[in-house]
């Protein structure tokens, strides 16, 4: 039997007016350290989001979504926050802050497989 190994998660959501807190969501982050594992997947629906918001900068959301990707690979072109070791990326992606893409609070979780968990949770949460 495959062993149970700790994962945490958030739920990525763009919120294009903080002042209001209406958000979507968007995508998942997911950290699975034991298994060097650290993901994003994402999705932007557009109708949701001109519902939600029909003037949002799509130019700056991409940047913001991209930056977020990045990250999460890592290497040269990730910038310094990219060059950190997994644990430290997610923390640093997921910390509290008030821009156009925010993270849920962090959840935690067991699983055989992260790969399967990032899909699982994207399709409970985002599509």
């Amino acid at each position: 039997m495959p062993e149970n190994h700790l994962f945490e998660y958030a739920v990525i959501r763009v919120v294009p007016r903080v002042e209001r807190e209406e958000f979507v969501n968007v995508g998942v982050i997911v950290l699975c350290a034991k298994q060097n594992f650290l993901e994003t997947k994402i999705q932007l629906n557009d109708v949701r989001l001109n519902a939600l918001c029909p003037n949002l900068d799509r130019g700056e959301l991409q940047e913001h979504i991209q930056s977020f990707e990045r990250i999460c690979k890592g290497g040269l072109d990730s910038g310094p926050i990219g060059q950190l070791p997994l644990a430290e990326r997610f923390r640093w992606l997921t910390a509290a802050r008030s821009t156009m893409v925010q993270t849920s609070h962090v959840h935690p979780g067991l699983c055989t497989d992260p790969h399967q968990i990032l899909n699982r949770l994207f399709d409970q949460v985002v599509v």
